[in-house]
């Protein structure tokens, strides 16, 4: 383990950054900084977003802790299992566990369908046929749901680590599909009143 000298608050060289706890882009120049005890050339940076006031951690390579959220917030998602799975899912991605994230979309879909009527209990295709035969996944779109079941049972079933690449597929796939689910219609809903 390696030792670092922490400074105070200060102000530091300008790093623009996506925070990712409020998900707003930024520029901070305001935080703390670290250099090694014994190898002053080792530099740790923690940044404050101006907008949320959470710290940001950056590596000697750069990399940032907690990473950037992927997807978007979906609106009108009313049911609470649904809405806790998909922010496990965005967290997870952001800190790097790819494998974690896709055992998630994979289980979020089972928690779609049965908060749109399916019997809890079910098997994993029974879920995916309701989500089908009930018109949730549009005809052109089941392709997507069989990659979330291929790759879920990898991630599972497997001694495998999962990519980045595939966990940002996943999860534009599942933005798509509760918007589909519950944004639009919930919009249609307070339009109507």
């Amino acid at each position: 383990m390696r030792a670092f000298n922490w400074q105070q608050v200060q102000h530091l060289t300008s790093k623009s950054f996506v925070c990712g706890y409020c998900g707003n882009p930024l520029a901070s120049e305001k935080g703390y900084f670290a250099q090694g005890a014994t190898d002053h050339r080792m530099h740790l940076y923690i940044y404050i977003c101006h907008h949320c006031e959470y710290p940001t951690f950056f590596n000697e390579s750069g990399e940032q802790t907690p990473g950037t959220r992927p997807g978007e917030d979906v609106i009108g998602i009313d049911d609470a299992s649904v809405e806790s799975i998909y922010k496990e899912i965005r967290d997870s991605y952001s800190q790097n566990a790819f494998t974690t994230c896709i055992l998630g979309c994979r289980k979020l879909l089972m928690h779609i369908a049965v908060s749109k009527g399916a019997a809890p209990g079910k098997n994993f295709i029974d879920y995916v046929e309701f989500l089908s035969s009930k018109g949730y996944v549009p005809p052109d779109a089941k392709e997507w749901v069989d990659h979330i079941r291929t790759k879920g049972n990898e991630a599972n079933h497997e001694i495998v680590i999962m990519s980045e690449e595939d966990a940002k597929d996943l999860i534009g796939f599942v933005v798509m599909l509760l918007k589909l689910v519950y944004e639009f219609p919930n919009k249609m809903r307070v339009r109507g009143s």
